[in-house]
């Protein structure tokens, strides 16, 4: 049975959202407060941690990082506040989603399933032993590794999260494919029907810091103003099998 733990210091929240994942075959555990969600994240294994922006003795925000230092396991961030800014900051401290309350229960459960497939599915393919002549992507100084899913950038290992890795994939893989946020999301979160696009700049941009702008400006990611995304035209570019 995955085990699912909730921080969240609202009771009528916490059991409500108890109640709809015991129901989908979940075991749910409830941390009340940012310090006690903490010990719980590091100390047990969970499947997905549903965790909320204001908290008692330790805010949303410090226990993503705290996670994040540790562990790597899909961080579902919920809040009642609207502005982007909370959206983009949750998500850049390695967050996997964003909701905003009031929310259906039903999508908090369509949302929670579908980020613990993906992770799965990406264990999976990680724990695959590698080909000798490993399949890649080449173009610039940039290479991507797709069965050790290892990306190198001038030689240098590019330490990207899951999510960025993967859009670094599908748009490499279409090098002249320009993909809209909205097909990249539906394409990479699987919930076109509930998602926000706002998601996928955030992920983009935090890509683009790691890999466009650290020699020199060098691009691999271009924006094709009004419409969405592409890979860079690079003259060596290679895909590799």
């Amino acid at each position: 049975m995955k085990k699912i733990l909730i921080i969240e210091d609202d009771k009528g929240i916490s059991e409500l959202e108890r109640d709809y994942l015991e129901i989908e075959g979940f075991e749910v555990e409830i941390a009340t407060d940012g310090v006690m969600g903490v010990e719980k994240a590091i100390q047990n294994d969970y499947s997905c941690i549903i965790l909320d922006i204001m908290l008692p003795k330790k805010d949303g925000f410090s226990i993503c990082k705290d996670i994040r230092m540790k562990k790597e396991v899909p961080i579902l961030m919920v809040s009642a506040k609207r502005e982007d800014i909370d959206k983009i900051r949750g998500l850049g401290i390695g967050a996997d989603d964003y909701l905003t309350k009031p929310f259906s229960p039903a999508e908090l459960v369509a949302r929670v399933k579908s980020h613990i497939q993906r992770f799965e599915r990406i264990l999976a393919s990680t724990a695959s032993p590698a080909k000798v002549e490993e399949p890649k992507i080449t173009a610039g100084h940039l290479e991507i590794n797709l069965a050790s899913r290892m990306v190198l950038l001038h030689d240098e290992v590019v330490p990207l999260t899951p999510r960025e890795y993967e859009i670094l994939v599908l748009l490499a893989m279409h090098p002249s494919r320009v993909f809209t946020k909205e097909e990249i999301y539906e394409r990479l979160w699987e919930a076109d029907s509930f998602g926000e696009t706002s998601t996928v700049m955030v992920h983009v941009n935090r890509l683009r810091i790691k890999v466009d702008k650290k020699y020199n400006g060098e691009q691999y990611i271009d924006t094709v103003w009004g419409v969405g995304y592409r890979f860079h035209q690079w003259e060596n570019y290679k895909i590799i099998k």
